[in-house]
């Protein structure tokens, strides 16, 4: 079970789960209509009650008029402005941190409408508080691991457990590049979120840029084993092929693909990287011969800290930021079919000369 999962969620208070005071004008549509049926209501109730009660006791008509008057005032007042108390009430717990309070939006008029954007805006901030609290759990054990194995590297090492030797050092380096991958994630994550990002479009082309960032992951691949990687890459681009988009971006979400089918692929398997022009838009694939994704858990794995059950030491945020940058460029990202394993399908714009 993911951490996701085993965060705790408080049940929402739905306002339809308790008796409620009736509310007789919720059909309609205007609050200053509503007023000018209270006031005609209280005049024609208290006018009526006055002729009645003068037929029969003319002492007490003037003041059973005023009890009719003001029971009929409250009781229609009363159901207008209780979307009013019942949010002055979600507000003050929420101030408390309690966001599950949801009012009863059934009225017509400009308060129903308030009602409902209230309700709309609890939900945003018990999503928002949910994400917050879901964020530094997966932060502190994503940090947890690196961090515990670094030390016990020095520990051994100052202990004289172990000696400075060339594995020491590569394992301490390793647990070091992790740290440093998964702060760079979480702070790419965060820019892209907060909508701090710039895209600056240009036309690039297709080949040359996925030749590029191949070379760049053999080497980051060669510089983590120690040694030249054994799996393989192949490339099938046309030369014509050219999207519009900021290129320092779309590398990013290359790289992190990349990286994720070398990671996957058995010893000796081929990742595959391939293109083609589908309209006015640009289909990039990369495939690898790994173990494949689960249909249910295809559009999971592109949400923050979820490997699909992979623990390979990625940071489980790299398709999560590929996702957001390739929505930020008005495309798509999904995992298609492929029975030789993952193939993770990117549609972009091409580029259109003006």
């Amino acid at each position: 079970m993911s951490v996701r999962e085993r965060v705790s969620q408080a049940p929402v208070r739905r306002p339809g789960r308790r008796l409620h005071f009736p509310r007789p004008l919720d059909a309609v549509a205007s609050f200053k209509f509503k007023t000018a049926v209270v006031v005609g209501g209280a005049l024609l109730t208290s006018s009526v009650s006055f002729w009645i009660t003068a037929q029969l006791a003319f002492r007490y008509a003037l003041l059973v008029a005023l009890v009719v008057a003001l029971v009929v005032t409250w009781v229609l007042a009363h159901g207008m402005t209780s979307p009013l108390r019942e949010m002055t009430g979600a507000v003050r717990r929420m101030s408390d941190g309690d966001y599950t309070t949801r009012v009863r939006a059934t009225s017509k008029d400009e308060i129903g409408t308030l009602a409902t954007a209230f309700n709309q805006m609890a939900e945003d901030l018990s999503h928002e508080d949910r994400y917050r609290r879901e964020v530094v759990g997966n932060v502190a054990h994503e940090l947890r691991t690196p961090v515990a194995a670094l030390h016990a590297v020095l520990e051994n090492l100052v202990d004289g457990v172990r000696t400075p030797d060339q594995d020491t050092l590569e394992s301490a380096l390793t647990q070091t590049d992790r740290l440093g991958r998964l702060i760079t994630d979480l702070l790419d994550l965060s820019r892209v979120e907060g909508g701090a990002v710039r895209l600056d479009h240009d036309p690039i082309e297709v080949q040359r840029f996925a030749a590029d960032a191949v070379a760049q992951c053999r080497l980051r691949l060669r510089r983590q084993n120690g040694r030249a990687t054994d799996v393989g890459f192949s490339i099938g681009i046309p030369a014509a092929l050219v999207v519009e988009a900021d290129e320092d971006r779309l590398h990013q979400v290359l790289a992190n693909l990349l990286d994720n089918a070398a990671r996957h692929s058995p010893p000796g398997g081929v990742v595959h990287v391939h293109a083609h022009a589908d309209g006015d838009s640009v289909v990039l694939e990369v495939a690898d011969q790994g173990p494949g994704v689960e249909p249910a858990e295809r559009q999971r794995i592109f949400e923050r800290f979820t490997r699909g059950g992979s623990r390979d030491g990625g940071t489980g945020l790299g398709l999560a930021i590929a996702q957001w940058v390739v929505h930020l460029h008005r495309g798509e990202i999904a995992v298609v079919d492929d029975p030789q394993g993952c193939r993770i399908r990117v549609r972009l714009p091409a580029y259109a000369a003006h």
